[in-house]
């Protein structure tokens, strides 16, 4: 803003003080000097200003939020470009932020939680109708009004920021926030409106409990959690919540989008009747665990039996009870009796004990309803072959006869036949989601039906499984109709990337987008700088399926090798050992006494003789220095000098006589001979 005056945007909005600052952008608070009324403007950063795609994203996704009218949403009412960056106009909410309220006052009334709940789904399903996907739900996101109404804000931001980004990362910096993300987001996948649902889960355990379910110390160790591990049971984490809230919470976080509720209506449906009291949500249905899967939360139970019978007289059933019952409790006294007699009896054969030990007994299963009938084969792990047939005695899709009886004991895996009444109307569609394959269509073809089966990719439910079956169960169905049942493949096959030379981060960040499960194990290296990736187990071009382990080998550098020993010798001698086994020399020297034998010499190193380091490690050797002696000289000592007095005598002038001398005249001798 400047300094010189109020700034203004688009000649409209004049910028007054800034309320909120985020990981994108800041918001301001301002006023529309056209409508003279208050708003909220976000200023995006000038990094997200300088990329065009992301600026045409922006105006695409701004343009849709903008046709958003929803009570519970913040209306977005402009946008446009300033200064060389962009804004955009929205609803001003005068209230507080729902992460604010989380961070001041913790865990929020289970109803009260509920109630945000409910209004965030709101906005959410009115989003998802209109084609947006949000992709950034969070309590920061959530605006909260001074009498309570809740507001949901950035739709059109949070979508225009991932658009199409496919990694966690980018130059560093996380795209949103990984605390609230879904499995799919924190690996790269594509979203859909389930994606929000697991996002609001987030925050509504977070509002349960006063913290969300997943924390670690960086975004890619959270992220690895949303996709790994599942959340701590509320209740168990000290959340006084009833059943029922935590059963919905839990299901939002289901890592599976199929298993979380399929529309944000279904979760406004069931939070609707927990806030009504309704605090048991679990709907009645059939038995069995195929039964129970293919019911959705707040279905009314399946009725396996025609509208007619299922006012049949009360007596009738009290008595087929009666007789169950009774037949139950025969056929215990005799396995009784019968368990009491080989007790007596003994057995000195091994073999015939582990015969004995392997054989179960058949239950009585006349007058059971046929799902409860497979449950119970299963549980003794007995097969079951099932032949329809009319019956006017016993209510369609009830066992009335089998073979072989009650009681019979038979080995593991045998298969007890089941007669299984039609009825006098149209057959009831057997349940067999959760089944394998095989025991599907055998089921479904001994009904007279013809079983078309397709393969479909699923990363959860186990290969050869059941995933969904068409008509659903408890249809009406008459012999010779096509059923199309959905079979689990297993999950997607992708094939594993070459990672060498890359950064032990990346690495890590790649295998998790790609749905595996990252560790790490440190290998010595020659060639490869430490932190970058030798290889991973198994190596590059493998096929995996999500879920499974990818160990990165990382270069902790060169092995770490033996300081040789250089004490005792010659500085020289011991810098060409040190330098020519890789290390570094540092000399210090150290004074030795005058004509130390040591003079010259190493008297200590650092690292020790024979301590394993890193070549290139800088060794620091101490070398002795002898000091230099002395000449020896004799002192000379000064003998203070008396100086005597001289007197001086004066002298006499004695006169000087001269002595004429005598001249001799010179003789010439003459020559010898001459």
């Amino acid at each position: 803003m400047s300094a010189q005056g109020p700034t203004i945007f688009s000649g409209r909005y004049e910028l007054h003080r800034q309320i909120a600052r985020g990981g994108m952008a800041d918001v301001y608070l301002a006023r529309d000097q056209l409508l003279d009324r208050p708003v909220a403007v976000k200023v995006l950063f000038n990094e997200f200003a300088d990329d065009p795609s992301f600026v045409e994203r922006f105006r695409r996704e701004a343009q849709a939020a903008a046709n958003l009218n929803h009570p519970n949403i913040v209306g977005v009412y402009d946008w446009g470009e300033e200064g060389g960056t962009y804004f955009i106009v929205m609803e001003y909410v005068e209230g507080r932020s729902l992460a604010e309220i989380l961070r001041t006052q913790g865990a929020l009334h289970p109803d009260r939680a509920a109630e945000i709940a409910t209004d965030i789904a709101a906005a959410l399903g009115f989003a998802h109708r209109n084609g947006l996907v949000h992709r950034d739900v969070k309590p920061g996101n959530v605006l909260v009004t001074a009498n309570g109404h809740v507001k949901v804000a950035d739709f059109g931001i949070a979508t225009a920021m991932v658009g199409n980004q496919t990694e966690l990362t980018k130059a560093g910096t996380v795209m949103g926030t990984a605390t609230y993300f879904s499995p799919e987001q924190a690996q790269g996948r594509p979203v859909d409106p389930r994606s929000d649902l697991y996002s609001l889960g987030i925050v509504l355990y977070e509002m349960l409990l006063g913290r969300p379910p997943f924390t670690g110390d960086s975004p890619l160790a959270v992220a690895y959690q949303h996709v790994q591990e599942g959340p701590p049971p509320l209740r168990a984490s000290g959340a006084s919540v009833a059943e029922s809230l935590e059963a919905i919470t839990l299901k939002l976080l289901a890592k599976n989008p199929v298993n979380r509720y399929p529309t944000a209506e279904d979760l406004r449906s069931d939070l609707r009747r927990y806030r009504e009291g309704a605090h048991d949500l679990r709907p009645p249905s059939p038995s069995g665990a195929g039964a129970r899967a293919a019911s959705p939360a707040g279905s009314p139970p399946v009725d396996y039996g025609r509208g007619s019978r299922s006012r049949r007289d009360d007596g009738w059933r009290r008595t087929l009870l009666f007789f169950v019952g009774l037949g139950a409790l025969v056929i215990a006294l005799g396995y009784l009796v019968v368990e009491f007699l080989d007790t007596l009896g003994g057995s000195d054969n091994p073999t015939t004990t582990s015969i004995v030990q392997n054989r179960v007994e058949v239950p009585s299963l006349i007058g059971v309803p046929m799902d409860q009938a497979r449950e119970m084969l299963r549980e003794s792990k007995l097969s079951v072959q099932m032949d329809y047939e009319a019956n006017n005695e016993f209510p369609e899709n009830t066992v009335f006869d089998q073979e072989p009886a009650a009681g019979v004991k038979v080995e593991q895996a045998d298969t007890v036949r089941l007669w299984v009444s039609q009825g006098t109307g149209p057959m009831v569609l057997l349940n067999v989601v959760g089944d394998a394959q095989a025991d599907a269509v055998r089921d479904l073809e001994s009904m007279g039906l013809v079983v078309d089966v397709y393969d479909l990719e699923d990363p959860v439910i186990p290969a050869g499984q059941v995933i969904e079956q068409n008509p659903p169960a408890g249809s009406p169905v008459e012999p010779t109709a096509r059923i199309v049942i959905f079979v689990s493949s297993g999950p997607p096959v992708e094939q594993l990337p070459d990672l060498a030379n890359r950064p032990v981060l990346d690495a890590m960040n790649i295998i998790v987008q790609l749905g595996w499960r990252a560790t790490t194990v440190e290998e010595y290296s020659e060639d490869v700088a430490e932190g970058l990736v030798l290889r991973t187990e198994p190596l590059s071009r493998t096929e995996l399926a999500p879920g499974e382990e990818v160990t990165i080998v990382v270069s902790s550098g060169p092995a770490p090798v033996p300081v040789p020993p250089v004490v005792s010798l010659t500085q020289e001698s011991a810098t060409i050992a040190l330098e020519g086994a890789g290390f570094e020399v540092n000399v210090r020297f150290t004074a030795l006494p005058v004509n130390s034998p040591n003079d010259g010499r190493v008297i200590t190193q650092s690292p020790l003789p024979d301590e394993e380091v890193a070549v290139g490690t800088a060794v620091t050797i101490v070398v002795g220095e002898a000091e230099v002696p002395v000449e020896t000289t004799v002192p000379v000592t000064t003998v203070p000098v008396t100086t005597v007095p001289v007197t001086t005598v004066p002298v006499e002038t004695v006169p000087v006589t001269t002595v004429p001398v005598e001249t001799v005249p010179e003789t010439t001798v003459p020559p010898e001979g001459g």
